[in-house]
Order: C-alpha cells, then sequence, then structure tokens
C-alpha cells in the first residue's frame, strides 16, 4: 500500500568543518530523493557537541549548501537551540522505565562484556553520587525492517548490552536522542543517509516505538572513501569543497552516485543541473565510487 504522506527528508551534518565532498554526495542525495518524490527537503544542524565545533563551521556549511543551490523548504533547525525538548523526552523516558542513569566507565563496560557491574539498569542504584550518563533501556529483539536502497535488514538488539547513550555523562545530548526527537518534531517521513549509519537503525526503531511515533523510511547509500580506503570525513582530513565550482563539484556528486549526467550540463549552471538531475534521479542506480 503506499503512503498518502507528503515526503519529507532532511540533510543533516554536524558543524566540526567546512563540508567536504562526502558530505555534498549525501546532501544532494537526499535532496533529489524528496525533489523527484514532490516531496520537502529541510537543513538541521547537529550542533550538540560544542568542543568539536570551530565557530566559523556552522556558516561555512550553510554557504557552502547555498553556492551550490541546496535550498531548505523552511528555515533551518538547529540543535543547540532543542535542549528543553531533549530533557522533555528524557524525563518522559525515564518515568516509563527505558532510560536510566549510568555510571560505568567504557573500561568497566568492556571488561564485563557491554554488562553494567554497577547495575545501572536497576532502578535502586542510581542513588549513586558519582557522575552519570543516561542511556536508553533498550529490550531484546530480532528487528527486521527494509531499506529503500539495499533492500531488508536483520539487526540482533540485546537489552543492557547495546543500550545507547542518549546524554553524555558532560551534559551534552548524544546524536541517538537527539535526531528521533527532530525527526518527529519536523514530521521527517523519509531519511538518506551513509550507510555508516545503517548499525544504529534497529536502536532508533525502539525510540521511535517508546515515544509512540511512526519511524521513517531509511536509504542507506555507500560512503565516500580515499585512496586509502576511509570515509571521506573531517577527521580524516577531508578537504572542503571549492564553493567557487558548485557545477564540477554536482556534477562529480552525481557521477559518484552513478547517475551518468551528461557532459554538456558542465557548461550551464548549477540550477540547471539540479533540474536535470531532479527529472532523471535513480535511487536505483547508486554505486557510490572513490573520488
Amino acid at each position: 500500500m503506499t503512503s498518502l504522506r507528503t515526503y519529507r527528508g532532511r540533510f543533516a551534518p554536524s558543524p566540526t568543518g567546512p563540508l567536504h565532498f562526502g558530505s555534498l554526495v549525501t546532501a544532494l542525495a537526499s535532496y533529489l530523493e524528496a525533489k523527484s518524490r514532490q516531496g520537502l527537503w529541510f537543513i538541521r544542524i547537529e550542533d550538540l557537541d560544542p568542543l568539536r565545533e570551530p565557530p566559523e563551521a556552522t556558516g561555512e556549511i550553510l554557504h557552502s549548501l547555498e553556492t551550490h543551490h541546496l535550498f531548505p523548504d523552511a528555515p533551518v533547525l538547529f540543535q543547540s537551540r532543542r535542549h528543553e525538548a531533549y530533557h522533555s523526552v528524557i524525563d518522559y523516558l525515564s518515568g516509563i522505565g527505558r532510560a536510566y542513569r549510568c555510571s560505568c566507565s567504557r573500561k568497566q563496560l568492556q571488561a564485563n562484556h557491554g554488562r553494567h557491574p554497577l547495575r545501572c539498569r536497576d532502578v535502586s542504584s542510581t542513588t549513586s553520587t558519582q557522575p552519570y550518563a543516561m542511556r536508553f533501556a533498550l529490550t531484546d529483539e530480532e528487528c527486521h525492517w527494509q531499506d529503500q536502497l539495499l533492500g531488508p535488514q536483520h539487526q540482533t538488539v540485546r537489552a543492557e548490552i547495546h543500550d545507547p547513550v542518549i546524554m553524555r555523562k558532560e551534559g551534552f545530548f548524544a546524536y541517538q536522542l537527539a535526531v528521533v526527537v527532530d525527526d518527529i518534531e519536523q514530521g521527517i517521513t523519509d531519511v538518506v543517509r551513509g550507510s555508516d549509519l545503517l548499525d544504529m537503525t534497529a536502536q532508533q526503531l525502539q525510540i521511535y516505538r517508546a515515544l509512540g511515533a511512526t519511524p521513517p523510511n531509511w536509504l542507506h547509500i555507500p560512503v565516500i572513501v580515499n585512496d586509502q580506503g576511509q570515509k571521506l570525513s573531517k577527521q580524516n582530513r577531508a578537504p572542503a569543497l571549492d564553493n567557487q565550482a558548485p557545477v564540477e563539484n554536482l556534477f562529480a556528486a552525481l557521477t559518484a552516485l552513478n547517475q551518468q549526467p551528461p557532459q554538456p550540463l558542465l557548461t550551464g549552471s548549477a540550477a540547471d543541473l539540479l533540474k536535470w538531475a531532479c527529472t532523471h534521479w535513480n535511487r536505483g542506480a547508486v554505486h557510490l565510487t572513490s573520488r
């Protein structure tokens, strides 16, 4: 049965540095998937970790997206302005027994094969005065779901061992919580993201269910890698996009997505190239290669 919901997609970069080619490929894929289905496309800045975020990075990312004519259909959402919403959700999850304080260190968890030596999931252990993170309490599950590109997926979720952090000991909110809360807030129906996030999907499905929300459809695209086979990322010193060459960058991203853009598009404008790409977008052809 075909859903009658209006397609609502998004691109959600973390502002730890300027936009690079790998991020452009993901942004473009999510944009084209939305626009080819007469949907809406949003930009969300995942600025949850100020210790890793240069103050100029957000402006650089938004400028690059604008230069490449990737314009959102609503004002940009900033996670740094959503702390009250995240606190409310954690309080709710705690109240229904789906979130708990965890004072265990990584070393302790590793030594105990993921089990909590401090018995953190036991309510009686939350009286500790030690610094603590908040974790989501998973239930054991053999999770099956359908990826829009990769097909049927199966992931095993184990309670306690796989419980994700939703607020760090430093007080920063974690990706696993914020991404779900904000996708619900923005009414996101479909998510296009890199396959490096594939393993998080089953955990996120349980958070959606705990919040009584309908999860989005997911489409995971293979990540762009460098000559050493590493994912292009700011950590691996991926070079920033040249904002003076938006047409060339978009053409290269389309090529990486195996969309086979015709050469004459290189002599046109970014707007013309995107118009062609929206009309000819074929997600089934996606096959990423190194650049």
